[in-house]
C-alpha cells in the first residue's frame, strides 16, 4: 500500500525555486473574498465564563488547500496556515498532564472565550454588509457576528466554505452514494458509498419531503430552521463561486479532474438543501444510530441452541448478551431506573431463520472494468499522463479518499466527565467533555463562534450542517454529547409472495403488507468513474441496488419455518435525517436555554441517540435523546420480528416513517447528581443495552473509578478533572481491570518456568506502574514498559480463545465473536476503528473474561455467565491454559505482534498505536502519541450565571 503520510520528501533547490515561481507567487489571499471590515472585534458582552472555558480541535482550523499549497506540501513539507497549529498542543497533554494546573491550561487548550481581543485579530472580512468574520491569530477560528439572522447564517456558511469546502463536497457525495464518479473508483471509495448509501437511500423527492416536513410541522422554529439552512447554503455557494473565480479553491478539484489548472474551466457544483440532508444522514448514521444487528444476534442464539438445546442454549446466550448486567458502569448511578428495550417476560413475534438459510442481500450488480470483483482487472490502475507540475500529487487518492473503517458506525464515540459544584474547589460544576469522532485532516467538525439575533454560541459543528453549534458553549452554559447506542433500529421478517398467488422464490420482490401482496421499491445508483491525476484507478462502473419496503431496507434473505422471507432494517430516524435541527437551534438560543431543565427539553428534540451533558455555574445535568419507538407488547427488540401489524411499532405510519415514541420522562435524565461519566456505556438501570459488550468491565470504568475518587476527596479543579481524563486516555483497560484476575490465576501456584516467571514479573511491574501505554519521555517513541505491553497485545487474543473456545465450540465461539470483536487495543487493526484511530477498548471480551475468571477463582459474581469456561471451571486447568498461551505470546517477536503497515515498519510498537490523521485531501500530518480521548474537547467552569429576567 502506498504511504500517504509521514515525512514529506525533500527536493532540490532548483525544483523548490521552480515550484515557488510557478505556483506560489500568484496565490491569492482568502481575505480578498469580500470587502474588509475594520478590525474592531472585542470580547462579547455577556460572556460569563471569564476565561475559564477552554477547547481544542486538532490538527487545525484550516481544512482547505489550494493546488499550489498541496504541491508545496508534497515537495517542501510546508502546510497552509492554521492547518496544523492545534496538533502539538493536543499531543503534548500526554507528557504534560501530570503537572497540569488551572494556570497552565492554555498550554494545552485554546481560550474559548467569546470574541477576539483587538490585539489578537488576524483578519476581518465582511462577505455581506450585515456580517463580519473575524479570525484570531493563534488558531484562525472564525468568529461570526451578524446584524441580522440571515447574515449570521450566511457568514457561517461562508466560513465553512473557507475551511471545509472540499470535505463538504466529499461528504455530500458519500451520503448520496455517488462518491466514485466524483473522487475516483479506488476500492476504498467504493467501500464508502457501499457502506453509507444502503442505510439511507433516497430519491430527490425524498430529500425534498424531509425539508418540507421540518418547514411545515415544527411551527415557527421549523420555518426559521429552514431559512437558517438556506442562508447557510447561500454562504457556502458565495464562497464556492468567489474561490473558483479567484482561483483559490481547494486544489483537489484540479487533481480529481473537475477543474482545469490552466484555463480554470470546470465547475464546483452548487450546494443545495438536499445536500444538507445527505450529509446529515452520514453524520447521524455514524455517530447517532443505535440498535440493529438482530440477524447476527439470531444466528448466535441459534448456534447456542444447537450446542446446548433450546432452554440451556437460550440461557447461555442471554448471559453473553448482557442486556442489563448488574455490574456494568452506569451514567445515572443513583439507582433511578428507566425501563426500555428489555427482555420481555412472554416474548412473541420473533422470526428466527431456519438453519443455514440466511444470505446477505446483494448490493452491487453489473460490474465493469476495474469494478470487476475478481481477476487481473480488479481495481486495476491506469495512470493519466499528468503535467509535470502536477506530478507530486500523482496517485494521491489511489487508496481512496478515506478507508471505510474510519467511518465505521461502531467506532469509538466520545466521553464526558462532570462534577457537581458541591465537590469542586470553586463551588461551580466542572465539565471535561467532547465527541470522540476519529482523526481526519481536515477534521469532520470545525470550530466556530456564532453571534447574531437569537444565536450566541461557540463550539463545533459537523461541516456541511453547521448552521448552529452542535457541541460547545453559550453565554453561561456548555454542553456536549456522547453516542448513546440505544435501540432505535429493528429488524423485520417480511413474508415474500408472488402476485399470481404461486409459491414465491427466495429472491422475490413482492411481500405481504397487512394482508396484501405489494411490490418492493427498487432504489438504484449507477456509478461510473475514470482515472484522474489523484486516483489512477482504471475506468469502471457498477450498479448499487437496494429494495425498500414499508418496513425498511432489505438486508438479508432467509426462510422461517420453510417460508421465504426478507429481513429488513428499520430505524426511527430514516426519512428524518435532519429533524434534529430544531434541538440544535434551541441549544444555540440564549433566550431558550436558561437552566438545566430547558437544556433537557432542547436535547429531547434531537432524534438521534446521544447522551447530552450540561454544565452552568449552578448545576450539571444529563439527558439521553433519541426517537425511541414504543414497541408492541412482549416484542423482543434483540431479535428479528415478524412483519405483521400486531408486532409493529405503536402508531406506525410507513409513509412518513413515524410512530409513537417514548416520552421525555422515560428517557434517562438527571439533574444535580454528584458526578457524571460517559464513555458510551449503559445509561441507567432498566435501560437495556442494544448490543453485546456492556458487561462488568467497560472502558467507562477508567473514568468512573478516577472521578469517584476525586469526588470522595473533594476540591475538584479543572486541572484535576482533566488529569483524570488524560490518565485514562493512556491506560490499557485490560491491564488495569483484568490483569489482577489473570495474575491471581497464574500465581495460584508457583511458576517454575524461568521464561514464564519473567513474563509474569513484567506484567506485574506494568500493572503496579498504572498499566499505561506511554512514552518514557516526550518524543522518545518508546513505552516505559514495552515488553509488558507487547505481551498483553500478543496474549489477549490467545488467552480468550483458550479460555472460551473449548467450552463454546468453534461454531458458537465464532458466532459470538461476530457479534462482539474479541479485542480493540490501539494497535488492533482488525477492530472496528481500524488502525491509528485513537479510540480503543470500546468493544471487546473484557466483561466475559472478567466474570469467567472470577467464577474460576470462587469470587462473588453478580449476573454470572451461565457456565464457567476457563479450564471447564477448574482452577488448575484454567491456569495451565493461561500459562500455555502466555508462553506462546512471549515467544512472539515485536515484528510478529506489530507486523507493520503503510505508516509503520514491523516491530514499531509506538507507531503501531500512534494516532494518524487520515487525509481527506492533499495535506497530511505527522503521527502523534496514542490517546483514547475526545477529538474536540472542552474544559469549562462557569463562575456565574445570568440574572433572572
Amino acid at each position: 500500500m502506498r504511504r500517504r503520510t509521514g515525512r514529506p520528501r525533500l527536493v532540490t533547490a532548483a525544483a523548490a525555486f521552480a515550484l515557488a515561481a510557478g505556483l506560489l507567487a500568484p496565490l491569492p489571499q482568502a481575505t480578498a473574498a469580500g470587502p474588509a471590515a475594520p478590525p474592531a472585534a472585542q470580547a462579547v458582552d455577556g460572556d460569563l465564563c471569564r476565561g475559564q472555558c477552554s477547547d481544542i480541535l486538532p490538527p487545525g482550523q484550516n481544512g482547505n488547500a489550494t493546488l499550489a499549497e498541496i504541491l508545496a506540501h508534497q515537495l517542501l513539507g510546508t502546510r497552509p496556515g492554521h492547518s496544523s497549529d492545534q496538533l502539538n498542543r493536543y499531543d503534548s497533554l500526554v507528557g504534560g498532564y501530570s503537572g497540569l494546573t488551572d494556570a497552565r491550561m492554555s498550554e494545552f487548550f485554546n481560550d474559548a472565550s467569546f470574541g477576539v481581543p483587538e490585539n489578537q485579530i488576524e483578519s476581518v472580512i465582511s462577505p455581506r454588509p450585515d456580517v463580519t468574520i473575524t479570525r484570531d491569530r493563534k488558531t484562525g477560528v472564525p468568529h461570526i457576528k451578524g446584524a441580522t439572522r440571515y447574515g449570521t447564517e450566511f457568514g457561517a456558511g461562508y466560513a465553512a466554505g473557507q475551511d471545509r469546502l472540499w470535505m463538504m463536497d466529499l461528504f455530500r457525495h458519500i451520503g448520496r452514494g455517488d462518491l466514485t464518479p466524483f473522487a475516483g473508483g479506488a476500492l476504498a471509495n467504493q467501500g464508502l458509498e457501499q457502506q453509507f448509501w444502503p442505510q439511507a437511500p433516497y430519491t430527490e423527492a425524498d430529500y425534498q419531503a424531509q425539508i418540507e416536513h421540518i418547514r411545515t410541522t415544527d411551527g415557527e422554529r421549523g420555518r426559521q430552521a429552514m431559512e437558517d439552512a438556506q442562508a447557510y447554503i447561500d454562504g457556502i455557494n458565495a464562497y464556492r463561486v468567489q474561490s473558483k473565480n479567484g482561483r483559490y479553491f481547494p486544489g483537489e478539484y484540479v487533481l480529481t479532474g473537475h477543474i482545469d489548472s490552466i484555463t480554470n474551466a470546470g465547475e464546483i457544483k452548487p450546494f443545495t438543501l438536499s445536500d444538507l440532508i445527505a450529509i446529515a444522514s452520514v453524520v447521524g448514521g455514524q455517530f447517532g444510530g443505535g440498535g440493529g444487528g438482530e440477524v447476527q444476534s439470531a444466528l448466535s442464539l441459534l448456534a447456542a441452541q444447537r450446542k446446548y438445546g433450546v432452554a440451556e442454549g437460550t440461557r447461555v446466550w442471554e448471559s453473553f448478551r448482557q442486556r442489563e448486567d448488574p455490574e456494568t458502569v452506569l451514567t445515572v448511578h443513583d439507582g433511578t431506573a428507566f425501563p426500555y428495550a428489555g427482555k420481555p417476560g412472554d416474548p412473541r413475534g420473533a422470526a428466527l431463520p431456519d438453519a443455514g438459510s440466511v444470505t446477505p442481500e446483494q448490493l452491487v450488480h453489473d460490474r465493469t472494468g476495474s469494478a470487476v470483483a475478481k481477476g487481473p482487472r480488479a481495481a486495476a490502475k491506469d495512470p493519466v499522463r499528468a503535467p509535470a507540475r502536477l506530478a507530486p500529487a500523482q496517485g494521491m487518492y489511489d487508496d481512496g479518499v478515506l478507508d471505510p473503517a474510519a467511518l465505521n458506525p461502531r467506532r469509538g464515540m466520545s466521553n464526558a466527565l462532570l462534577v457537581s459544584g458541591q465537590h469542586t474547589a470553586g463551588g461551580s460544576p466542572i465539565a471535561v467533555f467532547g465527541p470522540q469522532t476519529g482523526y481526519f485532516a481536515p477534521q469532520l467538525m470545525m470550530l466556530q463562534e456564532l453571534q447574531g439575533p437569537g444565536i450566541s454560541a461557540r463550539g463545533v459543528s459537523f461541516a456541511g450542517v453547521g448552521m448552529y453549534v452542535q457541541m460547545g458553549r453559550g453565554k453561561d452554559y456548555a454542553w456536549s454529547a456522547t453516542s448513546a447506542l440505544q435501540d432505535m433500529t429493528d429488524t423485520y421478517a417480511v413474508e415474500l409472495c408472488a402476485p399470481d398467488g404461486s409459491d414465491p422464490a427466495k429472491d422475490a420482490v413482492h411481500y405481504r403488507y397487512r394482508g396484501e401482496c405489494v411490490p418492493m421499491e427498487k432504489m438504484e445508483r449507477r456509478n461510473a468513474w475514470r482515472p484522474s491525476v489523484a486516483d489512477s484507478t482504471a475506468a469502471g462502473s457498477y450498479r448499487m441496488q437496494v429494495w425498500r419496503t414499508r418496513y425498511g431496507m432489505v438486508t438479508h434473505r432467509a426462510t422461517v419455518g420453510g417460508k421465504p422471507v426478507a429481513y429488513t432494517s428499520l430505524r426511527t430516524t430514516y426519512r428524518h435525517e435532519a429533524d434534529s435541527i430544531i434541538g440544535f437551534q434551541m441549544l444555540n438560543d440564549p433566550s431558550y436555554v436558561t437552566d438545566a431543565r430547558s437544556f433537557q427539553q432542547a436535547a429531547h428534540k434531537i432524534g438521534y441517540a446521544f447522551n447530552w451533558f450540561y454544565a452552568d455555574s449552578r448545576t450539571a445535568a444529563y439527558f439521553n435523546s433519541g426517537d425511541n419507538p414504543v414497541r408492541a407488547a412482549n416484542v423482543d427488540p434483540a431479535l428479528p420480528v415478524t412483519a405483521e401489524q400486531q408486532y409493529e411499532w405503536q402508531d406506525f405510519d410507513p409513509a412518513a416513517n413515524t410512530a409513537a415514541y417514548t416520552p421525555f420522562a422515560e428517557h434517562p435524565n438527571s439533574i444535580g447528581q454528584d458526578y457524571y461519566i460517559s464513555w458510551n456505556n449503559r445509561q441507567a438501570e432498566g435501560y437495556a443495552a442494544a448490543g453485546f459488550g456492556f458487561g462488568a468491565v467497560h472502558r467507562g470504568d477508567l473514568l468512573d473509578d478516577r472521578v469517584a475518587a476525586l469526588v470522595a476527596a473533594g476540591g475538584v479543579t479543572r486541572a484535576s478533572l482533566t488529569r483524570a481524563m488524560a490518565e485514562a486516555a493512556v491506560t490499557d483497560l485490560r491491564g488495569e481491570q483484568l490483569l489482577p484476575e489473570l495474575l491471581a490465576v497464574l500465581r495460584s501456584q508457583p511458576i517454575t518456568d524461568p521464561q514464564l516467571s519473567t513474563a509474569v514479573q513484567r506484567l506485574e511491574e506494568w500493572r503496579a506502574a498504572g498499566s499505561q501505554r506511554k512514552e518514557t519521555s516526550p518524543g522518545s517513541r518508546r513505552y516505559t514498559h514495552p515488553d509488558a505491553v507487547r505481551l498483553m497485545d500478543a496474549w489477549w487474543p490467545l488467552l480468550v480463545a483458550a479460555e472460551f473456545k473449548p467450552g463454546l465450540g468453534d461454531e458458537l465461539y465464532a458466532a459470538f465473536a461476530a457479534s462482539l470483536a474479541v479485542d480493540e487495543s490501539p494497535s488492533a487493526a482488525h477492530g472496528p476503528t481500524g488502525a491509528h484511530g485513537g479510540s480503543a477498548f470500546q468493544f471487546g471480551w473484557w466483561g466475559f473474561v472478567d466474570k469467567d475468571l472470577r467464577q474460576v477463582l470462587g469470587r462473588e459474581v453478580q449476573g454470572p455467565l451461565a457456565r464457567t469456561y476457563c479450564g471447564d471451571g477448574a482452577l488448575t486447568a484454567c491456569r495451565d491454559a493461561l500459562l500455555a498461551t502466555l508462553k506462546q505470546a512471549a515467544a512472539r517477536t515485536p515484528g510478529q505482534v506489530y507486523p507493520g503497515d503503510a505508516e509503520c515498519a514491523a516491530g514499531q510498537q509506538w507507531c503501531a498505536d500512534a494516532i494518524i490523521h487520515r487525509a481527506l485531501g492533499g495535506i497530511t500530518h505527522p503521527a502523534v502519541h496514542w490517546q483514547n480521548r475526545p477529538t474536540y474537547q472542552q474544559v469549562v467552569e462557569f463562575p456565574s450565571h445570568r440574572a433572572a429576567p
